[in-house]
């Protein structure tokens, strides 16, 4: 009997009513939490509401023996021979309801590779799409079901439909990373306990004169590929459901994230601030003493109250901090067709965690079309750096690629968090009969801020700017060296703020603000040099007498429109300078 198991986390999406949970019935011989839509919402609704699991057991498959020998650091002492490894296929079946949009990104983040349930009948639609999206996001590997098969019961129509539908789906996934996934039509059917079963060659009960099951659990085989798994690092547990058992204490049934667990384990329940032991684990009703990253396991405390976790994340005792705020990279979703503005709000979504935050958008300086600054020239889009300058983006457009755009998110509500965690940002208060796709940008968590006070502690010391111009024209030259200034500051500004700065006159000369003139807001600037072109002196000295003279109805205001002199004031200011100080390089 094979002794170690190697998981892989199968997702189950697709649009309401494609048929996933038949189809995970039909694939797993193990139940686990909330499968097979046995909770009474689930039956009262008619629908999957929640995230529910099953598994099947086979024996490891040579190839994927093979990878762990050649990939894992383990002496072959430790790794053993092919048959003391099974692989167990965790099925995960996710809603399919548009209003359940927040459970199905939750589900797809502890997945390595997506069954995108599609029913022939119907084709692709909306949920469909999106289901295609998250997996994009989610995982590298995707295999499409087409289900229900079964509903066409003449085999010749069977057949063209098959093919004219899997034409279909190869045009939709051609300019994703899924174009070469393949396409398998099933026909699964739950079958009530006293229908006659057979069993097919994996082990797995099958329904009598069901399709392409069989077919399928092949393909799957054929799919997938080592996962990475890795027992370093500090622990990070999804978990979906948490409940009591009498007599033993409360379970909390979830996916490993990262890190390792074993029974004795101090774990933090970092929501509630409580760290309890771990007194026993399962994996599928199989008691085991340690699991690693991405083993789904049900961990058992005692004298904790389950309604406190109804859903969250367990970690390493001190690991994951709550957090207000987070800077993040940004990979938009080409089939949103919404504004990625800032100050928009959006629905950002962290493995099971789903909160509304306001968001600003910022990139790294360019110098030129080939450059950026020395602080972000060598910097990727996995790292953030605080001490760099960064520019305020009032939109997102396609000018600038997805690797030169940051986001600072603010949260309505704080979560716990981790750094490098994937999120997803949505727009779900968007019409959900709307054929629209919801998902509009994700990225990783590179930046947390944990204190309550952080815009005032921590966003001081984050420098974001805008490029601020001020336009105003030449009064008077007073000589070669002064010129005085109006309509450049509103009467009301102080104007000491801004002595000191530099501004360019539309002549080619270049001067710096040395003060106010009077009281109507007119400034002095005292040039760099003497003015180039010395006549401009007499004549805009005249060009004033006449004005007075004539009460400015003169003729000879051509004369002062032709010297009349542009100034330009340019500077920066960082958006969280609690003392809006005017910056030029």
């Amino acid at each position: 009997m094979p002794n170690k198991v190697l998981n892989v986390n199968i997702g189950l999406l697709g649009h309401v009513d494609s048929g996933k949970t038949s189809l995970a019935k039909a694939l797993s011989t193990t139940q686990s939490t909330s499968c097979y839509d046995k909770s009474p919402q689930s039956r009262d609704r008619g629908i999957t509401i929640d995230l529910g699991f099953s598994s099947l057991s086979i024996q490891c498959p040579q190839r994927l023996f093979e990878d762990m020998r050649r990939h894992r650091q383990q002496s072959a002492e430790e790794l053993g021979d092919q048959n003391d490894w099974s692989l167990q296929l965790t099925f995960v079946d996710s809603p399919g309801h548009s209003s359940l949009i927040k459970t199905i990104i939750g589900g797809a983040q502890i997945i390595d590779i997506m069954i995108l349930v599609v029913d022939i009948c119907k084709g692709v639609q909306t949920q469909t799409a999106e289901c295609l999206v998250i997996g994009e996001i989610t995982c590298d590997k995707m295999i499409v079901v087409l289900n229900k098969v079964d509903l066409i019961p003449d085999d010749n129509k069977r057949n063209i439909a098959i093919d004219k539908m899997t034409k279909r789906i190869r045009k939709t996934l051609e300019k994703t990373r899924f174009s070469s996934a393949p396409i398998v039509a099933v026909s699964a059917h739950p079958t009530d306990q006293n229908d006659n079963k057979t069993t097919n060659n994996l082990g797995t009960s099958d329904v009598v004169n069901s399709i392409g099951i069989q077919h399928l659990l092949d393909t799957i085989c054929m799919e997938i590929s080592l996962p990475k798994r890795s027992p370093d690092g500090e622990l990070i547990l999804s978990v979906d459901h948490c409940f009591q058992i009498r007599g033993s204490g409360t379970i909390m049934t979830g996916t490993i994230i990262q890190g390792s667990i074993s029974v004795n384990d101090n774990l933090e329940i970092p929501s509630v601030k409580t760290i309890k032991k771990v007194k026993s684990m399962q994996m599928f009703h199989q008691k085991i003493d340690r699991a690693i990253q991405g083993d789904r396991v049900g961990v058992c405390i005692t004298q904790f109250d389950p309604k406190l976790l109804e859903r969250g994340v367990v970690c390493s005792p001190g690991f994951m901090i709550l957090v207000y705020g987070m800077v993040a990279n940004v990979h938009r979703i080409a089939y949103f067709k919404g504004k990625y503005t800032t100050k928009a709000k959006f629905h950002i979504t962290i493995l099971h965690e789903t909160v509304i935050a306001k968001t600003t958008f910022f990139k790294k300086t360019i110098i030129d079309d080939n450059n950026t600054d020395n602080c972000n020239q060598n910097k990727s889009d996995e790292s953030f750096d605080m001490n760099c300058e960064y520019s305020y983006v009032d939109e997102l457009n396609d000018e600038i690629q997805d690797n030169q755009y940051y986001v600072l998110i603010e949260f309505e509500r704080p979560i716990i968090l981790n750094t490098g965690a994937l999120y997803i940002a949505s727009k779900l208060d968007s019409d959900i009969n709307a054929n629209v796709c919801r998902l509009a940008f994700y990225g990783n968590v590179l930046k947390l801020f944990g204190d309550k006070n952080y815009v005032e502690n921590d966003l001081k010391n984050l420098k974001i700017f805008k490029i601020k111009q001020k336009d105003g024209s030449v009064d008077r030259i007073t000589n070669e060296y002064e010129v005085i200034v109006k309509n450049l500051l509103k009467r009301e500004t102080n104007v000491q703020n801004f002595v000191g700065l530099r501004v360019k006159l539309s002549t080619g000369d270049q001067g710096i603000i040395d003060g106010c003139f009077g009281k109507s807001g007119k400034i002095k600037v005292r040039l760099n040099d003497t003015i180039k072109d010395k006549s401009l002196i007499t004549t805009t000295n005249t060009s004033k007498s006449k004005r007075n003279t004539d009460n400015e109805n003169s003729d000879t205001n051509n004369s002062t429109n032709q010297t009349q002199i542009r100034v330009l004031l340019e500077f920066k200011r960082y958006i969280y300078d609690p003392n809006k100080k005017m910056i030029q390089n």
